[in-house]
């Protein structure tokens, strides 16, 4: 079982930042169905829809509750089982690698901060872009208005370290401009930011 996973199981854990400080993460609303928050995000999903980075897979249970075609990727074989568990189809892969479906999404999804996901939001930004077909959008959870963009290592529980970002409601612009995507809307909900990102 790897650091992250002890999240994933339900044990509390945090991040802890390179540079100093640690963030807690929110496993139990991991755990939990798709609250009121969430909902920004799955209202906005119309058609089939890839959540990247899935956890233990509580936005692809909603979607398919909700008979949305959905699929969940995560390179943790306990996220993939625990999603699995929940009703929703998932796949362990890396984000990077080979996909079922490229060019064919209507969304991808972002959510929990998995934006920061390799440390390099750009990148991550422009992959989610060439999985989605020619009007798709991206759905994204970022911080709210404070960090900025952030770049750091990061570890789980005292695990092995790992590239993460963070970027907050003010900096995805920029950030989403560089990789070929514009901010369709941005909103705020329960203290948590969503944003949808469309080609220009």
């Amino acid at each position: 079982m790897t650091a992250f996973d002890l999240g994933l199981s339900g044990a509390e854990c945090r991040l802890d930042l390179a540079g100093g400080g640690h963030l807690t993460l929110p496993v139990d609303r991991w755990h939990e169905d798709a609250d009121d928050a969430d909902h920004v995000l799955l209202d906005a999903c119309h058609g089939p829809t890839v959540d990247l980075g899935c956890g233990p897979g509580r936005m692809v249970a909603a979607l398919v509750g909700r008979g949305v075609v959905a699929l969940g990727v995560d390179h943790s074989p306990l996220a993939v089982a625990l999603t699995r568990s929940r009703g929703g189809p998932a796949l362990r892969r890396d984000l990077f690698g080979r996909l079922p479906g490229v060019g064919r999404w209507a969304h991808a999804l972002l959510a929990d901060g998995n934006i920061g996901i390799g440390g390099d939001p750009v990148a991550l930004l422009r992959r989610a872009r060439q999985l989605l077909r020619r009007h798709g959008s991206v759905l994204v959870e970022v911080e709210p208005p404070g960090c900025g963009l952030r770049r750091e290592r990061a570890r789980v529980a005292g695990g092995a370290w790992f590239d993460w970002a963070r970027v907050d409601a003010p900096s995805l612009t920029p950030v989403a401009a560089r990789a070929g995507l514009t901010s369709r809307w941005v909103v705020e909900r329960d203290g948590r930011w969503f944003a949808e990102l469309v080609r220009p």
